[in-house]
């Protein structure tokens, strides 16, 4: 929506990432809950069900179905959208949500390969795939099966199970396609049912009602709902249990809109991939940044031997690498970490010759102009000179030797 004038924006039939909340993410530095919520959450107090060093996220869409917006393959993009970024998946219906589940299972690939034997990639998708949360609107039916009483969640696990011993192939498999999908893709299950909220007529000014006007079975049922989302919520991870912070997240938006847009299906092992690249790079910067600092601030050059170099390297590099695996992630080949490590103590070597190289040089000049003017005048061209001269050469290496602080080239047998 566009915070000038308060309207939508108007972007033809393909997805965009809005500029403003790419940025509002990236300020997050935080790991991130992120939900797929009703607007109920967003009023619900924390208290202490949300841990202090977690944000949480709630992405909310307008509803699936819309016949305005044109097309269904709009619905299927937000629904693959709302899976691959969020960790808790709540989808609120009032009716079944096979078509839904249908179309994500032909909308979202984990692997790159679409060899044969890749063809059940199941397993990818779990370590994926977010806590699913079934919220019924205007529950009107009785909670029992067989006559004897039964659980939310056990009614949605009886809605899931798979129809046997039909004769109709084919109905058989339309029917149970979606019901395996989400069984398979969603092992974590969660189900809550909710009552009309309010009488019919008071519906069209629903939002602006206060909990006291509503009915007491909705605002207990919602109260239980919004508890369980804070309490259950897992931080966002990618593959390898790498957590996702608001800055990652963005990244990933970015990333799965632009697939989208190009007319791709969005690929997570491809996009984690990517994503790993372009935070190691971040990671590796951030990284040398922290070890310029401290061996700045720490390291007076030229040293006076090599080993002094070495153990100041040391103790910066070790904090640097703590930087760099804080953010790093699937770095499996220690590619960026070597980066790391190899160029800088190489620059400091070589930094920290020239430096001593320059000392000596500038000492030994100055040392040395006594002697450069007795030569020019001939001081010692007389009986007796050349001893002369060689005692004033050795007074010049003494005082060169004894001056401190000239670094590791005085002998020039030292380097890295």
């Amino acid at each position: 929506e566009d915070p000038e004038i308060g309207t939508p924006w108007k972007l033809g039939n393909t997805l965009h990432a809005s500029p403003e909340a790419l940025r509002l993410l990236s300020d997050i530095r935080q790991p991130v809950v992120v939900s797929y919520l009703m607007n109920k959450l967003a009023g619900f107090p924390l208290g202490s069900t949300v841990q202090a060093n977690q944000t949480l996220v709630l992405l909310d869409t307008e509803g699936l179905g819309d016949v305005e917006k044109g097309s269904s393959q709009n619905d299927t993009w937000i629904f693959a959208l709302a899976v691959l970024l969020s960790s808790t998946l709540v989808y609120n219906s009032m009716g079944t949500i096979d078509q839904a589940a249908l179309e994500l299972s032909e909308h979202i690939k984990a692997k790159a390969s679409s060899s044969p034997e890749d063809t059940d990639d199941s397993s990818e998708f779990v370590g994926f795939f977010p806590t699913f949360v079934w919220s019924v609107r205007d529950f009107a039916l009785q909670l029992e099966r067989d006559g004897q009483p039964i659980t939310e969640d056990e009614y949605l696990e009886h809605a899931l199970e798979l129809k046997k011993g039909t004769n109709d192939r084919c109905s058989k498999q339309m029917y149970n396609l979606p019901r395996k999908c989400i069984r398979l893709f969603f092992p974590t299950r969660k189900c809550f049912v909710f009552d009309c909220p309010t009488k019919s007529r008071n519906l069209p000014y629903l939002e602006k009602m206060a909990d006291n006007q509503l009915e007491p079975e909705f605002v207990e049922q919602a109260k239980k709902f919004c508890f369980y989302i804070f309490a259950t919520s897992q931080e966002k991870t990618l593959r390898g249990g790498h957590i996702v912070t608001g800055n990652l997240l963005a990244k990933l938006v970015e990333t799965y809109v632009d697939t989208i847009s190009s007319g791709k299906v969005p690929c997570l092992e491809n996009t984690v991939l990517a994503l790993a690249d372009i935070e190691n790079r971040a990671a590796v910067q951030e990284a040398v940044a922290c070890y310029t600092k401290m061996m700045e601030r720490s390291l007076k050059l030229p040293t006076d031997s090599l080993q002094e170099l070495l153990d100041q390297h040391k103790i910066c590099e070790e904090q640097a690498l703590q930087v760099f695996m804080a953010r790093a992630f699937k770095d499996d080949k220690r590619q960026f970490q070597i980066e790391l490590m190899v160029g800088n103590l190489e620059e400091y070597c070589q930094k920290n010759k020239e430096i001593s190289s320059e000392i000596c040089s500038a000492l030994l000049v100055s040392l040395s102009e006594g002697l450069e003017e007795n030569i020019k005048n001939g001081s010692y061209a007389r009986a007796g000179g050349h001893q002369e001269f060689l005692n004033d050469l050795q007074k010049v290496e003494k005082q060169f030797f004894e001056t401190p602080k000239k670094g590791i080239m005085v002998q020039n047998d030292e380097g890295c």
